[in-house]
């Protein structure tokens, strides 16, 4: 009896285990990605820093074509992000055609450019999230 008991246990144990590891892969594999954005945006230009060891800083120029906040807030939080790193996405307005060079240091960008910069989004080294209108500073 006690034998038998402990077989239905492990066959439910088995059973809960192998729905949690299904639905777990499930939602993994079909998350939403940056595919999402198609149409809205247009990479102008990117930077990374070649540190591994310390903080990583990612720094992005993007032209948006659509107007709408929540897409340029979703596209900022969708970007990796390290611990102790940071990330900036500067949001500019389609009249701006060139690639853009970006510094790794403040103002990240050409003070000519500030002026068609529509919002900026950064994560700051701690996780915390900026999102701001207008100018960088």
């Amino acid at each position: 009896m006690f034998l038998k008991s402990s077989r239905i246990i492990f066959w439910i144990i088995g059973a809960v285990v192998l729905a949690l590891v299904f639905y777990i892969g499930k939602e993994s594999f079909t998350q939403p990605g940056m595919e999402r954005f198609e149409g809205k945006y247009e990479e102008l230009g990117k930077y990374r820093n070649e540190n591994n060891t310390g903080p990583v800083v990612r720094i992005f120029a993007v032209k948006a074509l659509d107007p709408s906040e929540n897409w340029m807030r979703g596209y900022g939080d969708a970007q990796p992000h390290t611990k102790y790193g940071k990330t900036i996405v500067f949001f500019f307005s389609d009249d701006i055609n060139q690639e853009i060079k970006l510094s790794p240091k403040e103002p990240y960008i050409d003070q000519n450019l500030e002026s068609s910069v529509l919002y900026v989004y950064e994560k700051t080294p701690m996780g915390e999230v900026r999102f701001t209108k207008g100018n960088t500073k």
